[in-house]
């Protein structure tokens, strides 16, 4: 009797420990989706192009590592006045860049708390003309090299100096990479406003030369309409 009543508790208690392991592979599971695949990376860099319909008002969201460092840009490259609002909110949804008019803005937060960062590009004060717009974001855990220090000392090596120069290095390049992406902005931006000169020009030219050639036309019908003699006219002399 004793040994059935255990083979029935190893029974129901099999049952239960194998639900609880499949709940938690499924949390550990959901918990790792739930992290984007650049959150272990010492540093992200993003550049988009994005359209923004006239009247509306688009956001995007941007996982920062608390202690990271986040950088935003925007630039319009074309449509209507060349200018639309930018705002930021920080993981609090606190607006930490308010809402302003311009052409170009940019945002940078040394240290980070951790989360969503919202972008908003807002071009609601546009009614007919949709904005082009360049974005670009970097995300830098100048932290991070403190981890390579840590590996290498265990090699006894000195690496104070080295890891100083590295993290200068990482700063120079992540501000190189800002003023690139400032310089691509404006490229972006005069390409368009030549190729809208251009359209412009060429489209100006040719109504131009349709004018011309439809006054010359009216000019010679008019002037052969008065020079011109009826056959069945006669002569009162």
């Amino acid at each position: 009797m004793q040994s059935t009543w255990q083979r029935e508790q190893i029974n129901l208690i099999l049952p239960l420990a194998l639900i609880c392991c499949c709940l938690l592979i499924d949390t550990a599971t959901a918990q790792e989706a739930q992290q984007p695949w650049y959150e272990n990376l010492p540093a992200v860099a993003m550049d988009y192009k994005v359209h923004i319909d006239a009247g509306k008002e688009d956001c995007y969201h941007q996982y920062v590592q608390a202690g990271a460092t986040f950088y935003v840009s925007f630039s319009v490259v074309r449509g209507g006045d060349g200018m639309a609002g930018f705002a930021v909110r920080n993981p609090a949804n606190e607006v930490v860049k308010p809402y302003q008019w311009q052409a170009t803005a940019d945002y940078t937060d040394q240290v980070s708390p951790g989360g969503y960062y919202s972008v908003c590009i807002d071009n609601q004060f546009s009614r007919f003309a949709g904005k082009l717009v360049n974005i670009y974001i970097t995300v830098v855990k100048y932290d991070a090299w403190d981890k390579y220090a840590k590996e290498i000392e265990q090699l006894q090596l000195n690496m104070q100096n080295f890891t100083a120069t590295i993290g200068t290095v990482e700063r120079n390049i992540n501000d190189m990479m800002g003023y690139q992406a400032h310089s691509r902005h404006r490229e972006s931006r005069d390409y368009a406003l030549l190729l809208d000169n251009n359209a412009y020009i060429q489209t100006f030219s040719i109504s131009q030369i349709v004018v011309i050639l439809i006054t010359c036309s009216i000019q010679v019908f008019f002037v052969r309409k008065l020079f011109e003699v009826k056959a069945n006219s006669k002569s009162r002399i």
